[in-house]
């Protein structure tokens, strides 16, 4: 996660919790002049469209005060989904013995892309088993990971 991603965390967590709901995770995916931030939200009950929208004007007054992305972006507030998104160590824990996919910042065992059942959570490393073996993966060195959704 980088700074600028921790810094919108902290600046918008107290407002989401205060309006009922968590404050997964976010995203600011930049690509050339266009940049998207996602900001995930969830909560007990589920979130629907009008909390979405909800959560987003206030995120953009928010934005607007502090104005930390200096070039243009498109704001997205949306729910985990059924390809959940996981962010932190909690997430992790949760998803134990669903089958995942991720991706790690840096090269591990010759590859960046992994796919596999989550089966163990222990401190900073998690465990995939992949086709049979196990392999171990900080999760410092995870860029991005989602739950894969069984139907």
């Amino acid at each position: 996660m980088t700074k600028l991603e921790q810094d919108l965390i902290t600046m918008f967590e107290p407002t989401i919790e205060d309006m009922g709901f968590e404050l997964l995770g976010l995203e600011l995916a930049q690509a050339g002049r266009n940049s998207t931030l996602r900001v995930y939200i969830d909560h007990e009950n589920g979130v629907n469209v009008d909390n979405c929208a909800d959560v987003s004007r206030q995120i953009s007054a928010i934005l607007d005060v502090e104005d930390p992305i200096t070039n243009e972006f498109n704001l997205e507030v949306s729910s985990p989904g059924i390809d959940r998104p996981l962010f932190k160590p909690e997430h992790f824990v949760k998803a134990t013995g669903e089958e995942v996919r991720l991706r790690t910042k840096l090269p591990q065992d010759g590859r960046r892309n992994f796919k596999g059942d989550l089966t163990q959570v222990n401190g900073d490393m998690i465990t995939l088993n992949i086709d049979g073996t196990d392999c171990m993966i900080m999760l410092s060195n995870v860029e991005k990971a989602n739950i894969i959704a069984k139907f």
